[in-house]
């Protein structure tokens, strides 16, 4: 069964599927609230909102430590997700090693989200940002029918503000402005959590036209819903503008699975739309939008995972191969055109459950796996040999054991094939650099933090850590979801 679920506010483990946490303590008409590590609120739903940046006055800051509120580091080296909280102790983020961080909070846990591409341009420096994004929630289930699939528009993401900000003849970013972050909403009832979502964005052929933008999600009650948010989207720039009920009906609703799950995947290299899903009964179906605009899934299931699907992923490179990661163990590779819709390669990775995987879109014979046991490993598949009745057992060309709880999302920087970032159940986000190796004398001296890679770049504390995202268009920045959704970008990628 998946771990791919929230914890409750008690703090108890991981909540196997089906089960749900407690209901939140939150206005049943609040829909979110923007904030940072000091209590800024907004309002409701489809309204704009303002809210106050993270960060605090040193003096402030300074205060609470002399306090006693903020942890003693002279105690010893603090490695989040590894060191334990004495009591009364509390946690606060070094802002100095941030260029951007933001908080954003839902009225329910969102399992899973995806980040939208804009027209505002590729490549992005200048702050504030401004970011699109969509979820799903994950209600109580006893109040399930408040479950949602909402879009959001963040702006005014500005950075940091630093004292020495005006001295720095380095600073290219003479364009910045101060402001205060805005998140705008617009939802669609959908009655079930959402285990997963992604969206798919189709160009369109008029130049004066915006792209179609679909959403497919995954939920508990085993249907996989496609919405055209198109209009939703456009309604951002529309003040005034209002979606209609029938816009936010499913384009197209998936029956083929009997039980839920968590795999799911848009292919890069079909640009009309083709759609992998796959169930906690490990079976994979694959569904093609039409040239109509309409959708067809093909009935005939691909089998051969003896555990639940819990990651799919289509190659970069080539557009009939796809990856599934299973709570056997196990990552297969297979191909859509196969008549017998069984896997090409089976390749035993972990001696858990596999629960995600990222095909690097730069150096695409690389694949990134996630397991229970909390071990991040960097495949070559080049290296993986065997035949569709045969299990290869290839060793990794990277392996990292160091998360202590199951890794719950991992994904390849989008420009840069040696970077990772990784989200865990110790509550964190780590940030990895394969580039990074040790000689003989560099090995000896770790910088004095037994059992930290040299390769582990940066960790970023989010509690309940769920999946995180690189945005593709604002340079080096991360959006991830946990108890709350969490905007960054440090300042060393």
């Amino acid at each position: 069964m998946s771990k791919r679920t929230a914890e409750t506010e008690s703090g108890d483990g991981p909540l196997k599927a089906g089960e749900r946490p407690e209901k939140m303590d939150i206005d049943d008409n609040e829909m979110g609230e923007f904030e940072d590590e000091f209590e800024d609120e907004f309002e409701s739903e489809d309204e704009i909102i303002e809210a106050g940046v993270d960060g605090r006055p040193d003096a402030e800051r300074e205060a609470e430590e002399k306090a006693g509120g903020a942890m003693d580091v002279d105690q010893g080296t603090f490695i989040v997700g590894r060191s334990k909280l004495e009591p009364g102790q509390t946690l606060a983020p070094d802002l100095s090693t941030y260029q951007m961080l933001h908080s954003l909070n839902t009225p329910w846990p969102c399992l899973s989200f995806d980040i939208l591409r804009d027209n505002l341009g590729d490549n992005r420096s200048v702050y504030p940002a401004t970011m699109y994004t969509v979820t799903g929630t994950q209600a109580d289930s006893n109040r399930s029918d408040e479950n949602q699939l909402m879009i959001m528009k963040f702006s005014g993401l500005s950075r940091m503000e630093r004292p020495d900000d005006e001295d720095d003849e380095e600073d290219d970013d003479d364009d910045d402005e101060e402001s205060d972050p805005i998140l705008e909403t617009k939802s669609i009832p959908l009655g079930s959590t959402t285990n997963r979502i992604r969206a798919h964005q189709i160009p369109s052929q008029d130049a004066g036209r915006p792209a179609t933008t679909l959403t497919a999600s995954m939920t508990e009650s085993s249907n996989v819903f496609i919405h055209d948010i198109t209009p939703h989207l456009a309604s951002f720039d529309n003040p005034g503008a209002i979606v209609s009920a029938q816009q936010n009906k499913p384009a197209c609703t998936v029956r083929a699975h009997k039980t839920e799950g968590y795999g799911l995947d848009w292919s890069p290299l079909v640009p009309g739309g083709k759609l992998l899903t796959g169930d906690n009964d490990g079976l994979i179906y694959v569904t093609t939008r039409t040239d109509g605009g309409g959708f067809v899934t093909d009935t005939r299931a691909f089998q051969g995972h003896t555990g639940s699907v819990e990651e799919i992923q289509w190659s970069p490179s080539e557009a009939s191969v796809f990856a599934s990661a299973s709570s056997d163990g196990t990552v297969r590779i297979w191909d859509v055109r196969s008549k017998s819709r069984k896997p090409a390669l089976t390749v035993e990775v972990s001696r858990t459950d596999v629960n995600v995987l990222s095909w690097s879109r730069q150096t695409t014979h690389l694949l990134a796996s996630g397991d229970d046991d909390g071990v991040l490993a960097v495949w070559d598949l080049r290296q993986w040999k065997g035949g569709a009745g045969q299990k290869a057992s290839p060793s990794p060309i990277a392996s990292f054991d160091y998360h202590k709880e199951q890794i719950t999302s991992v994904e390849w920087h989008p420009t840069d094939d040696s970077i990772i970032a990784v989200a865990a159940g110790d509550n964190t986000v780590t940030l990895w650099d394969l580039a990074v190796e040790l000689d003989d004398e560099e090995s000896k001296d770790t910088g004095g933090v037994k059992d930290v890679p040299p390769q582990l770049l940066f960790v970023h504390y989010l509690a309940n850590a769920k999946e995180v995202h690189w945005h593709p268009q604002v340079t080096g920045s991360l959006v991830a979801t946990g108890d709350e959704f969490s905007i960054f970008r440090t300042i060393s990628v």
